[in-house]
């Protein structure tokens, strides 16, 4: 596998979990650092650290200090969520001493500037990083998604990070400090917003199921649209892809006896959204309203692939864990020794999915240090890398 000669001590908590999980789906040995007694039944926690060995540290306790050490004299990347400078494990002192190691401190708001020593729960990093602020409806309040998203986030930017500060090392034979903010992760995940405001000084607001920022005019959009057992994701597109999925959409609404209303004159080669008012926009809508609320989530999917249209149906959870694309790409795995079934590796390489190699919860075993503390074996050096 791709990282098959690498070792990662994580010692991170909920905001660093996925980090981690990315990188052993991807191959790399991972040593989850725990505290002796630690709560490991959440399904969250389960989910997040599959496919990791469990090492239980109190790391405030010197023999166990000893422990960790030995297995930074051999580790390629550390993964932290560092509280404090006085934390056991502090990201510059681990530059410092281990000069191989890539260190990855993943903070709520980064380890630089006047909000650094800050906490945040993801409520407060999805409001910090402006997500919340985008939704809910027009004249509600602010809303974050149930299950929390900045720590995902988050966690992949120190994915992402952690692998070019190898490749990096491999070339160099020293690690670097990738320093990571959540607040910063969920911005980027704003998609236009921030560019609406830099390039034309509008700021999108939350606008429900509709999207603003796409017309000149200011015309809002339907995003999200009733069916018969759900809701579907489908908007109107100006350009190329967009021009082919209104055609199809007309055609099919045709085919079907649908009522068209304003979509019926519309010449889409030359229609372009973002010239659209209001009136415009309510009036092609308003068939199509109608016409959705007939289907069914798999109807749509089904014939909008069929014409090759872009829109999706809006997954429940229940509607992933059947979901027969991933059944047929073997995506949820099971464990040995474990009733669960897990996402597996996002990633499938050569034509295989990573299996899935350790349990929630799988112990580490330990053996003799030099220094004559449990303590665990030498790893190998990565190909290519520097002593």
């Amino acid at each position: 596998m791709l990282l098959s000669d690498v070792l990662i001590i994580d010692a991170t908590d909920r905001l660093g979990w996925l980090a981690g999980r990315v990188l052993a789906d991807l191959g790399a040995d991972v040593i989850k650092i725990e505290t002796p007694g630690s709560d490991r039944s959440r399904a969250d926690w389960r989910a997040f650290n599959v496919n990791k060995r469990i090492l239980e540290l109190d790391l405030q306790a010197p023999s166990d200090r000893a422990r960790i050490e030995d297995l930074l004299r051999g580790a390629d990347i550390c993964l932290l969520t560092p509280s404090d400078s006085s934390a056991p494990l502090d990201p510059h002192a681990l530059r410092s001493n281990y000069p191989r190691l890539v260190v990855v401190a993943i903070r709520p708001f980064g380890g630089v500037g006047p909000r650094s020593a800050w906490r945040a729960s993801d409520i407060e990093l999805m409001a910090a990083g402006g997500a919340m602020a985008l939704a809910g409806e027009p004249d509600g309040i602010p809303v974050r998604v149930s299950e929390p998203q900045s720590y995902g986030w988050a966690g992949a930017q120190a994915a992402i990070g952690a692998l070019v500060a190898l490749s990096h090392r491999d070339v160099t034979g020293r690690g670097d400090l990738v320093d990571v903010s959540a607040q910063a992760s969920v911005v980027t995940a704003l998609s236009h917003a921030p560019a609406f405001v830099d390039l034309l000084g509008l700021e999108p607001t939350r606008a429900g199921a509709f999207m603003t920022g796409r017309s000149i005019k200011g015309a809002r959009y339907r995003v999200f649209w009733p069916c018969r057992d759900g809701y579907i994701n489908f908007i109107f597109y100006g350009g190329v892809s967009g021009r082919r999925t209104n055609e199809q959409l007309v055609r099919w609404m045709r085919e079907c006896g649908a009522e068209l209303g304003a979509l019926a004159a519309i010449d889409w080669k030359v229609w372009d959204p973002t010239k659209a008012d209001q009136s415009e926009v309510d009036a092609i809508e308003a068939p199509v309203a109608k016409f959705f609320a007939r289907l069914s989530k798999r109807e749509f999917l089904t014939e909008g692939h069929r014409r090759e249209m872009l829109g999706y149906p809006v997954s429940t959870v229940a509607d992933i864990a059947g979901d027969p694309q991933l059944e047929a790409r073997g995506f949820f795995q099971a464990v040995a020794g474990v009733a669960e079934r897990f996402c597996g590796s996002f990633a499938v390489i050569d034509g295989v999915r990573p299996p899935l190699r350790h349990a929630p919860g799988a112990p580490l075993a330990a053996v003799k240090s030099t220094q004559g503390e449990p303590a665990m074996a030498e790893p190998p050096r990565r190909a290519g890398s520097r002593p």
